[in-house]
């Protein structure tokens, strides 16, 4: 973890977050997308840089509905992405990011915060258990390619 400085993003870096997507995941948004988020939500769109480099993002936003973790009607944080590019994987990066987004959803007055991960991504699905989510339900055919999700969620 030495050398990585998880920031929120700035407007500037936008496009490097969009070739960290594009490297790492499957899903990819357009250019709007990300500078919506960034706008509603700036405290939740966080980048682990080392140097000068975008090494890896989350972002996330803010959600009323039911809670998944019970029938309550809940402020939720959603992480939308999170991506971290693989020479930089296992290197703690990703815990730092998710650690800072919670604690950027509480500043917005979150009480839980979920995601949807792949149900074959073992290794990401240990990586949520290993920060205290727990796989809540499954969404069939979330992805594009039809594959299913497991819903996480963690009480904040």
């Amino acid at each position: 973890m030495v050398g990585y400085i998880i920031e929120p993003v700035g407007e500037e870096r936008i496009d490097e977050v969009i070739r960290v997507n594009e490297v790492c995941l499957p899903e990819h948004y357009g250019r709007f997308f990300y500078e919506d988020l960034y706008r509603r939500f700036p405290k939740m769109f966080l980048i682990a840089r080392e140097g000068e480099k975008v090494v890896g993002y989350i972002m996330c936003r803010i959600e009323f509905g039911f809670s998944e973790l019970g029938l309550k009607i809940k402020r939720k944080s959603h992480v939308v992405s999170i991506a971290v590019l693989p020479e930089h994987q296992r290197k703690g990066v990703g815990s730092l990011l998710v650690k800072g987004a919670i604690k950027a959803a509480t500043d917005y007055g979150a009480s839980e915060c979920f995601l949807e991960v792949r149900k074959s991504n073992e290794s990401a699905v240990n990586f949520y258990r290993n920060l205290g989510f727990k796989v809540t339900s499954t969404k069939k055919s979330y992805y594009l390619d039809g594959e299913d999700a497991y819903v996480m969620a963690k009480a904040l």
